[in-house]
């Protein structure tokens, strides 16, 4: 996708979006701070909405912050409110608590800094930039479910990572569920647990194998719970093709491990990280300059399903496959 020119459309004194209500007082980028608090940096999915953070500050010219949370609430709490604190110009998270940050969103919007949610929403925020996490989820289970009709008559059992740990995410393995039993009825779900990270999804995977060792399919509403499940697949020698695991994110890992002929990992839904984290730079950028709208600007990710046909023919969504900056951000 293309990415809007802000420089040219500030030079005009115009919001990139025309929806900003402030009053025209430029600053100079070079003196503009944007912060942001991931969930957990070793998830892909961050990993990719950090590249494309960086590149966003990167063209801007502004200072980029980024840390990890670290599936820490307190740390999170903490990290944003050192960047209030310092007065950044606007600060952005995807929350593990939104109710936690209430009272900071609110303090800072107080002292004139913007604020962001990105994938989960802190109510609040100048930009929520969400994630319909019922459908997201409903589109990764569907595609799991029609690959288990075509090739095991939906006779066969299932288990579901989630990332339920996260009330905010608890919708969509609802939905992965309702697709699997709407689609194939048949389906056994044995377990359904938490484990949105690679680690965690091994663990998930082999807890279910333990108890079921004729378990033909794992269903992670994450691609990193997703490689966790490979890595349990791969320990354990399964690799036939009435075996399967699909996930949402479309992360480089595992487009990787779909992309060998004869591997498990069947597909993924792509959540544009990139283009998510890229945007919501430019849509802070623009608060900052422009000022901050009178309501909420409120969007949605788009997603779009990766087939393994897609993989394999080389049919990828744009932008898919993006290199990291060549250079670290504080």
């Amino acid at each position: 996708m293309k990415f809007s020119k802000v420089a040219g459309a500030l030079a005009l004194c115009v919001g990139l979006l025309g929806w900003a209500n402030g009053v025209c007082a430029q600053k100079n980028p070079a003196d503009i701070t944007i912060g942001y608090s991931a969930m957990q940096l070793s998830n892909p999915w961050y990993i990719s909405v950090r590249w494309g953070m960086v590149a966003a500050c990167r063209k801007l010219g502004i200072k980029c912050v980024i840390i990890d949370a670290q599936n820490r609430v307190n740390k999170q709490v903490s990290d944003l409110q050192n960047m209030v604190d310092d007065r950044f110009d606007a600060i952005a998270c995807t929350p593990l608590d939104a109710e936690a940050l209430q009272d900071l969103y609110a303090q800072a919007n107080a002292q004139g800094i913007i604020t962001g949610s990105l994938a989960q929403v802190v109510p609040g925020s100048h930009l929520e930039y969400g994630i319909d996490e019922y459908h997201y989820g409903y589109e990764i289970g569907k595609q799991a479910a029609e690959w288990a009709r075509n090739t095991l008559q939906c006779r066969g059992k299932v288990a579901l990572i989630t990332q339920d740990n996260v009330l905010a995410t608890v919708p969509r393995a609802d939905g992965a569920e309702a697709a699997l039993k709407e689609i194939c009825p048949e389906l056994k779900i044995v377990l359904r647990k938490e484990g949105a990270s690679p680690e965690g999804g091994k663990l998930v995977t082999d807890e279910a194998l333990k108890a079921h060792p004729d378990l033909d399919m794992v269903v992670s509403v994450t691609d990193a719970g997703g490689v966790g499940a490979f890595q349990s697949f791969t320990v354990n020698g399964i690799e036939s093709r009435r075996h399967a695991i699909f996930s949402g994110d479309a992360t480089p890992e595992a487009i990787s491990l779909m992309s060998d002929q004869s591997s498990v990992y069947r597909g993924t839904v792509d959540l544009m990280p990139y283009q998510a984290g890229y945007l919501t730079i430019e849509y802070l950028y623009d608060m900052v300059q422009n000022g901050a709208p009178s309501e909420p600007r409120k969007l949605y990710i788009p997603f779009k399903p990766v087939t393994e046909a897609d993989v394999l023919t080389g049919k990828l969504p744009e932008n898919l496959h993006l290199a990291p900056p060549a250079a670290p951000v504080q």
